[in-house]
């Protein structure tokens, strides 16, 4: 009890509470403008809170999380595009729902199902996150370790591209370019062409994430740019279920929150993924299936639903693991190591404190984001019109300032514009994003529990080292490359495609975390 008593009185200051309202305030912005991500906003945060104490800091960076799960509905509903791939599959009904002058009905069930599908899945934190640690503390040497990072980053190639090739290439590269800098095995630095900057930590995190993300998507926009043509519904009509359409979303919101739960604890699975199920799913268990896709309200509740639920999830497998659940949990761990702190079972026995704040934050941030949701939707629409000659070079000077705040370094800032250049490349040929900066931040990992893995075996037998929970990591990373290859010859052979193919988040957004402004 020491512990959780520890855990909540860190949150009784105004540096906390100070920290939670600049992140609810970005967190909403960022969700509400299409094309700026809740991966982006949380690397570039990240720049600024790095000179704070750990929780201060968690506070701005897991609201920032939250928020921006409720503000990228707002687009999703209004203008018919996602402001994150979180909200993919709300444009389903949501957009319909506006057409028909239901707006501030979509509007308030959105919000109102997202905050208790985070709810919800705060419960599978808390619940889970203990007793996965633990097995993993008592289970989970370097080999172990080494298999669990192999797992994940497989799982993220098989999931981020429709080519499996594209996916691999990515990975591979996200690695490659882990490898550039010190190596902690020998001390020795690596691929720095005598580069000083590279020499110590090799390329930044933020950096090139910010790039592949944020800069990427800037310079996409501006080289596709034309007149947005669709504007934001500005009829919302009534705001409030009536006991009706309440009775009707219990059983898509059932649905929508065992799907995300479920696909949460999968590393690199995010609320794009969740979403498209959770709307497949109950479609099919709906009596009115049928009018799925034409202003179901029972769609925006389950896609919705589908896509929060995986929070909690996502944050379960990264707290306890340390495998990020999704790209802006990958950038959380990158900033828990610049404070010192390593995400993983460790964590549970050093600092459990730490992990009270952080479940406490998320719950505070999503009642403090349903409450500035419903009280601040009305003015969205005129922010929806906000041209782009403003919020672009907006957006570019907040990336150049977050970025050099990490070092005060002006190469720094190059590798984010460098990286941008790069994620330009990748969207317009197909290659994800996400593998690349689960590559530069896993990679290193896997490589030093490998070294430590190879000093076991050289007076060991393959068995005593490799534990079958090693093997089975190991297999699975294998089966989670060849599934999509199995799966789309059987496709073939059947010829037809799975509903969850026909509903592919690659059909809707790009394959990078950055859907585009679209008409």
């Amino acid at each position: 009890m020491n512990a959780v008593a520890e855990g909540l009185t860190a949150l009784l200051s105004l540096e906390v509470a100070t920290s939670m309202l600049i992140g609810l305030f970005l967190g909403l912005l960022v969700g509400a403008f299409p094309g700026v991500t809740a991966t982006m906003a949380v690397a570039l945060a990240a720049g600024f809170t790095l000179t704070m104490d750990p929780v201060p800091g968690l506070a701005v960076l897991l609201t920032i999380y939250v928020a921006a799960n409720f503000g990228d509905r707002i687009p999703a509903i209004l203008i018919n595009t996602p402001g994150t791939p979180a909200s993919i599959a709300t444009t389903f009904d949501g957009y319909p729902m506006a057409k028909k002058g239901e707006a501030g009905l979509a509007l308030t069930m959105s919000a109102l199902v997202s905050a208790l599908a985070i709810l919800v899945s705060m419960v599978l934190f808390v619940v889970a996150a203990i007793p996965v640690a633990t097995v993993a503390r008592n289970y989970f040497r370097s080999p172990e370790l080494f298999a669990l990072v192999i797992f994940g980053l497989t799982v993220m190639i098989g999931v981020s591209s429709r080519s499996m090739l594209k996916g691999v290439l990515a990975g591979a590269f996200g690695l490659l370019l882990g490898t550039v800098g010190l190596y902690s095995a020998t001390g020795d630095s690596r691929f720095t062409f005598g580069n000083i900057n590279l020499a110590q930590d090799g390329f930044s995190f933020i950096a090139v994430i910010i790039g592949l993300f944020g800069v990427a998507e800037l310079f996409d926009q501006m080289l596709t740019a034309h007149e947005h043509k669709v504007k934001p519904i500005s009829s919302l009509g009534r705001w409030w279920p009536n006991r009706a359409e309440i009775r009707r979303s219990a059983k898509p919101f059932g649905i929508g929150a065992g799907v995300g739960t479920a696909v949460g604890l999968v590393p690199a699975a995010g609320g794009d993924i969740a979403g498209l199920i959770g709307w497949d799913r109950a479609r099919r268990a709906s009596t009115t299936g049928d009018t799925f896709g034409k202003g179901n309200i029972e769609g925006v509740v389950a896609s919705d639903t589908a896509s929060s639920a995986t929070l909690g999830g996502s944050l379960t497998t990264t707290m306890a693991l340390g495998i990020p659940g999704d790209s802006v949990m990958a950038v959380m761990i990158g900033s828990m190591l610049i404070w010192g702190l390593q995400p993983g079972p460790r964590l549970f026995t050093e600092q459990p404190d730490l992990l009270v704040s952080i479940a406490a934050i998320m719950v505070l941030a999503t009642l403090i984001s349903l409450v500035a949701s419903l009280a601040r939707l009305r003015g969205m629409v005129k922010l929806l019109d906000t041209p782009n000659h403003i919020l672009w070079p907006t957006i570019l000077i907040f990336c150049v300032v977050g970025t050099f705040a990490t070092s005060n370094n002006v190469f720094t800032v190059g590798t984010m514009l460098l990286f941008g250049l790069i994620g330009l490349v990748f969207k317009r040929v197909g290659i994800p994003a996400g593998p690349v900066v689960l590559g530069l931040i896993l990679g290193p990992i896997a490589e030093e529990n490998l070294a430590r893995t190879l000093v076991l075996s050289g007076n060991r037998s393959f068995f005593e080292v490799w534990s079958p929970i090693s093997l089975g990591l190991l297999l699975m990373a294998v089966l989670s490359l060849l599934w999509p290859v199995l799966r789309s010859l059987l496709a073939r052979r059947r010829g037809r495609t799975s509903p969850v193919d026909a509903t592919s988040p690659t059909d809707h957004t790009s394959s990078s975390d950055a859907p585009s402004r679209k008409d």
